[in-house]
């Protein structure tokens, strides 16, 4: 495990935690955050909120911002791992200095509706290109995935999306152009955004840890109140206990950070053991520790209680950000390994609150 103490990486934390505080979400397709809300009750749909596109990145204004942001940051690599069904490049950002450092692999977008952890995503590459985080940098290597599935996340598929909430210029779909859940593919490896990820990240580079960001329902609750987000370890019964124990360790790191801010609440996700999910396959065949995490309310469905309106972007994307910052920043600096798990036997599996109730304005 590694413990070796990395110099100005708390205080690169801190300043991401300062701009995220003040709502620094400055890339022109991020909504403005949220009002102060009571915790975990972000705006819902309802009928009554609004379910754009227009605010959300399409594809090609990621790729130019990648770009863009290659050109600017010498520590930044961008690299092609594959292209999808409709043909578009899967692109890989890669921060690494030393292979013998710990890696990390955020993974976003493998469902093509659940855009908000892209826009996180987007945010938190911005910021290591900064003076004030790039400490983190010397204690570990970043990898990121900022959209796997890019055809679902521009409604170009080869299936209807006329029944879609979300209004503006497209629809997104949880499925690929293929009308194929790219997170139940992680066995067969059959569809080529899969088959990128693992031919060429997965096996290509020594990744220690990998968090998969994703989107849930709105309704899910811990305690009495709407969750911000879940989280969840590998559950499958071949995953070796010691990574299952590492990937405990990721989890508290989150939830330390995004369950004490106020407006996150977090609860624990009821997930399933089957492996050709990518938080139990990965970890099996890899032994790499991995988790999950849902944020709260999707950026287009079918099923209102899955759609989010847009005024909840702000709140959700800097949790992405808080998510990201705060583990490279543990695994930098080593204190990840005395993080605490002991929370789990205590985190309360959440539950879903009957249609309806949870619908706050």
């Amino acid at each position: 495990m590694h413990s070796k103490e990395v110099p100005h990486v708390k205080k690169s934390l801190a300043a991401f935690k300062a701009l995220t505080a003040a709502g620094a979400l400055s890339l022109a397709v991020v909504a403005a955050p949220a009002p102060a809300l009571a915790v975990g009750e972000g705006p819902n749909y309802g009928g009554n909120g609004q379910i754009t596109t227009s605010k959300l990145a399409t594809y090609s204004q990621m790729v130019s911002f990648l770009k863009d942001q290659d050109a600017k940051q010498p520590a930044m690599e961008l690299e092609v791992i594959g292209q999808t069904v409709k043909g578009r490049d899967i692109h890989l950002v890669k921060y690494i200095s030393d292979p013998a450092k710990p890696t990390i692999l955020y993974l976003t977008q493998q469902h093509g509706n659940e855009q908000l952890t892209t826009e996180g995503a987007m945010e938190f590459i911005k910021h290591l290109g900064t003076g004030k985080s790039s400490g983190i940098l010397d204690g570990v290597n970043i990898l990121i995935v900022p959209m796997l599935n890019a055809d679902g996340a521009m409604g170009d598929v080869n299936f209807s999306l006329d029944d879609y909430l979300a209004k503006g210029d497209r629809h997104l779909t949880r499925y690929n152009a293929e009308g194929v859940d790219l997170n139940r593919d992680h066995v067969a490896k059959v569809q080529p955004e899969t088959q990128a990820l693992h031919s060429n990240v997965m096996r290509k580079y020594r990744v220690d840890y990998m968090i998969d960001l994703h989107h849930q329902g709105t309704r899910a609750e811990r305690d009495g109140k709407l969750v911000s987000g879940s989280i969840l370890y590998p559950t499958t019964p071949n995953a070796d206990p010691a990574v299952v124990e590492k990937s405990k360790r990721l989890g508290a790191v989150v939830f330390n950070n995004v369950d004490s801010t106020g407006w996150g609440h977090l609860g624990k996700y009821q997930g399933g053991s089957a492996e050709t999910i990518s938080r139990n396959g990965i970890s099996v065949e890899y032994g790499i520790a991995t988790l999950l995490f849902e944020m709260r309310g999707m950026s287009d469905h079918y099923l209102d209680g899955y759609a989010l309106g847009q005024r909840s972007n702000g709140y959700l994307i800097k949790q992405t950000v808080t998510t990201l910052t705060s583990t490279a920043a543990a695994i930098a600096d080593g204190s990840i390994a005395d993080a605490d798990t002991s929370f789990w036997d205590t985190l309360a599996e959440q539950t879903s609150r009957p249609a309806g109730e949870a619908e706050d304005e």
